[in-house]
């Protein structure tokens, strides 16, 4: 499956968002978090992840606050936004369905698009960052003296 780097710098910087309310205190209120430091842990370059965010917001998956300690948070609860959805937002993809023309391949490729679609829209940012953040805790045993 390819994806354009539009939309792959849109799912991290979604996760950075849900990874950094993961990390919040329960209960503690979000904070907004600023553009550079987004693109900085994500390796994105800090204007094109300002129009990637901007796009975000006009489809109501983060929210933005002004000011010195302004920035972005999402809009939503990172366990209600599928990594599906966001996809199908920022390429602006209206169906799966491939071209018109029938070919001998044509029910496979609708059941692959079907199963993809299937696993990412069962995916959530919470799930994601909840994973990634128990992957990266563990404790590593360090034998050296």
């Amino acid at each position: 499956m390819n994806i354009s780097v539009k939309s792959e710098y849109a799912l991290k910087a979604v996760f950075d968002l849900a990874a950094q309310t993961l990390a919040m205190p329960q209960g503690a209120p979000a904070t907004p978090v600023k553009i550079a430091d987004i693109a900085k842990r994500q390796q994105i370059p800090q204007k094109f992840l300002e129009l990637i965010l901007a796009g975000l917001k006009q489809n109501g998956f983060v929210d933005s606050r002004r000011g010195a300690e302004g920035g972005y948070l999402l809009a939503k609860g990172a366990d209600s936004i599928t990594i599906g959805e966001v996809l199908r937002a920022v390429e602006n993809v209206k169906s799966n369905a491939r071209g018109q023309k029938e070919d001998p391949f044509c029910k496979i490729w609708q059941r692959v698009d079907s199963a993809v679609s299937e696993v990412l829209d069962q995916t959530s940012f919470g799930e994601l960052a909840r994973d990634w953040q128990a992957r990266h805790s563990r404790y590593v045993p360090n034998w050296e003296i």
